[in-house]
C-alpha cells in the first residue's frame, strides 16, 4: 500500500507494509505529524491484506474522512482523504500520477474559495473517481454560504429558494474552475446539476423518476439504488454521497406532509406529490443505512384498454367491471404486495359516474380520481409525545357522516375492516377497498382476522354473515413469475350455506405454458358461469350480450 501526504505544501510518498501505524506527533509514532492541533496518539491506521482500516484514539481535534468525523473504525477506500488537523492522507494500492493533483485539491476552498472567511479544508477529487469527493465539497460549501434553513422560516418561496441555490452553486463551481482547481474530466454543468439535485430537490433519485420504464426504485443505503424495469430488478448507477444525503432526501419528502422521521420514529410512509408511495426506515432499525422504497405510479392514469393491451383482463372483463361499478356493487381489490392492487382500484374508482360524492381514505393519498366532487383524507400518524394519531378506522367512521355516495378506502389492514363492511351494509352501496390476500377465498379469511382485530368479540358465523352481505365482487390480482401483473380471476359472493360463504367464479386466467423469453403464456376467459345478478339487469332495463359469459 502506499501512503500520501500532503502538509503545509510538501508533499510526501511512502510504501507501506502489513501492520499497525500509530499516527501523532510524539516519536513512537510510525506515521509522525508534527503539527500543534495533532494529538500525541491521534490515530491507529491498520493494513492487512491490501485493506487500511483507519480509527481516531479520542484526539483532541478529531479525524475526518472525506469531510465527515469519524467516531468508530472505517475501512478507508482507494479515493477516501484522511484530515488530521493541517494534514491530508490517502492511502491507495499504487501510485498514480494523478495522486499529488488528488491531494493538493482537498485544500483548494480553504486555499481561497471565500477569502473573508475561515473556509473548512475539505477534500475534493483530481479525476472521475472522485467526483464523489468534489460534489460534497461544493455542498458544504454551498450550506456554509447559503443559510437554507433562515431562507425557509423567512417567506422566501420554493421558486425562489431553488434559484438562490442555482446561482451560489454556480458562483462556488466558477470559483473552483477559476483556480485552476477542477479536476480534468468532469463536467461543470452536470455537477452544478447533482450538487442542486442533491441538495434542493431528490438527488440521484430525480432522474430515476423521470424515467418512464422505471416502475419502482429502492435505495439500500447510500451506495445501492435498485430500479425495477419490466418487472426485473437491476442495480442502477446512480449514487448517494453519504447516509447524510440520503436522510435529507427522506426529510424533504415528508416535511411538506407534517410527518417526521427520527430515532423515535424510524420508519414511515409518505408520497410524492405526483402520488407515487414512499416507505423510509431509516438505522437503528436498518442496519444497511437509510433505505427508500418508492412505488412509481404512471404519469397518465391507465385506461381499461391499457389493461387489455397488456394483457392484465380482456374486453368482456373490462365491461362486466365497469358494469359492477356502475351497478353499485360493492367490490374488494385483492393480491400480494406489488402486484398492482392501487393501480386497478384506481381504474375502477373511473367508472363512477360523475354526478356521485366520492370519499377516499388512504394512509398516504395516492388514488388520482377524475370526478369533480371527490373528498380526499388522509390518516396522520402520533406526534413526537405519541398523541394526535388519526388512523384509517377513525376516518372511515367520520366518512360516514360526509353524505359519501362512495367510500374507497385505499387499503384495508386492520379493524377498520368492520367499518368498512358496516359501511357497504347500511347505504353506502358500491364501496371500492383493497385487501392483501392470495386468492378469493382467501380475502374471506383474512377479512375474518381484520374483524378480529377491531376488538369486537363477534362469533365467526355473525362476522361471515356480515362479509356474505356486504361484498358482492372480489377481483383477484398477482405479479407473476416474469413480472407481468394479471388479473387472475373476477369471483362474486353469492351467499351462506350453512357456516359457509358461497363464491363462484365468473372469470380466470388460465396459463398453458412460458414462451422462450420465459414470459408467461395463457388466456383470461370467461367460466361459463352467469352473474346471480343478471337478471336484475333487465329490469333495470340494462341490455348486456350473455356472450361474454361464455366459454
Amino acid at each position: 500500500m502506499t501512503l500520501t501526504t500532503l502538509i503545509d505544501g510538501n508533499r510526501e510518498t511512502r510504501e507501506l507494509a502489513d501492520g499497525i501505524y500509530l499516527i501523532g506527533r510524539s516519536d513512537g509514532c510510525r506515521i509522525l505529524l508534527s503539527a500543534p492541533e495533532v494529538s500525541e496518539r491521534h490515530a491507529l491506521l491498520t493494513i492487512r491484506g491490501g485493506v487500511a482500516t483507519l480509527e481516531d484514539l479520542r484526539s483532541a481535534n478529531g479525524t475526518y474522512v472525506n469531510g465527515d468525523l469519524i467516531s468508530s473504525p472505517v475501512t478507508l477506500s482507494p479515493t477516501a482523504v484522511v484530515q488530521i488537523g493541517p494534514a491530508m492522507l490517502r492511502v491507495s494500492d499504487t501510485v498514480a500520477a494523478a495522486d499529488e493533483s488528488a491531494v493538493e485539491a482537498t485544500n483548494a476552498f480553504a486555499a481561497g474559495a471565500d477569502d473573508d472567511a475561515e473556509a473548512e479544508a475539505e477534500p475534493a477529487p483530481a479525476a472521475n473517481p472522485y467526483y464523489t469527493d468534489i460534489k460534497r465539497q461544493i455542498q458544504r460549501e454551498l450550506l456554509r454560504r447559503l443559510d437554507l434553513k433562515k431562507l425557509t422560516l423567512s417567506g422566501v418561496e420554493k421558486d425562489g429558494l431553488e434559484e438562490t441555490a442555482r446561482n451560489k452553486i454556480s458562483e462556488i463551481v466558477g470559483e473552483v474552475l477559476g483556480r485552476g482547481r477542477m479536476p480534468e474530466g468532469i463536467d461543470p454543468d452536470l455537477l452544478e446539476q447533482d450538487v442542486f439535485n442533491e441538495s434542493m430537490r431528490l438527488g440521484p433519485l430525480e432522474d430515476l423518476l423521470e424515467d418512464d420504464t422505471v416502475s419502482e426504485i429502492m435505495v439500500n443505503g447510500p451506495e445501492k439504488v435498485y430500479v425495477e424495469r419490466n418487472g426485473r430488478l437491476e442495480l442502477s448507477p446512480q449514487q448517494f454521497t453519504d447516509e447524510a444525503s440520503v436522510m435529507a432526501v427522506i426529510e424533504r419528502i415528508v416535511a411538506p406532509l407534517g410527518r417526521r422521521i427520527d430515532e423515535s420514529q424510524p420508519y414511515v410512509d409518505a408520497r410524492l406529490p405526483d402520488g407515487s408511495r414512499v416507505n423510509a426506515i431509516i438505522p437503528p432499525l436498518a442496519l444497511s443505512g437509510p433505505t427508500i422504497t418508492i412505488r412509481k405510479f404512471a404519469k397518465e392514469a391507465l385506461t381499461a384498454e391499457d389493461f387489455i393491451r397488456f394483457g392484465t383482463w380482456n374486453q368482456a372483463a373490462a365491461d362486466f367491471m365497469r358494469l359492477c361499478v356502475e351497478m353499485r356493487k360493492n367490490i374488494i381489490v385483492a393480491g400480494g404486495t406489488g402486484s398492482g392492487k392501487t393501480t386497478l382500484l384506481n381504474l375502477l374508482s373511473g367508472f363512477i359516474p360523475s354526478r356521485e360524492r366520492i370519499v377516499t381514505i388512504e394512509d398516504a393519498a395516492e388514488l388520482r380520481l377524475q370526478q369533480p366532487h371527490v373528498v380526499r383524507l388522509e390518516s396522520r400518524p402520533a406526534n413526537i409525545e405519541g398523541k394526535g394519531a388519526v388512523t384509517i378506522r377513525d376516518l372511515v367512521r367520520n366518512s360516514l357522516r360526509m353524505r359519501p355516495d362512495r367510500i374507497i378506502v385505499g387499503e384495508c389492514r386492520g379493524g377498520e375492516a368492520l367499518d368498512m363492511l358496516q359501511a357497504m351494509n347500511t347505504g353506502h352501496d358500491g364501496s371500492l377497498t383493497t385487501v392483501h390476500a392470495n386468492s378469493p377465498r382467501d380475502v374471506i379469511s383474512r377479512l375474518e382476522t381484520m374483524v378480529l382485530m377491531s376488538g369486537m368479540e363477534l362469533p365467526s358465523k355473525a362476522i361471515r354473515d356480515q362479509i356474505a352481505s356486504a361484498v358482492d365482487i372480489i377481483i383477484h390480482e398477482a405479479r407473476l413469475s416474469d413480472g407481468s401483473r394479471r388479473v387472475m380471476a373476477i369471483s362474486e359472493v353469492t351467499g351462506m350455506e350453512g357456516s359457509q360463504i358461497v363464491m363462484q367464479d365468473i372469470f380466470v386466467f388460465e396459463q398453458t405454458g412460458i414462451d422462450g423469453k420465459g414470459r408467461i403464456v395463457g388466456k383470461f376467459k370467461p367460466t361459463g358461469l352467469m352473474p346471480s345478478f343478471f337478471d336484475d339487469l333487465a329490469q333495470r332495463g340494462i341490455n348486456v350480450d350473455k356472450g361474454m359469459f361464455a366459454t
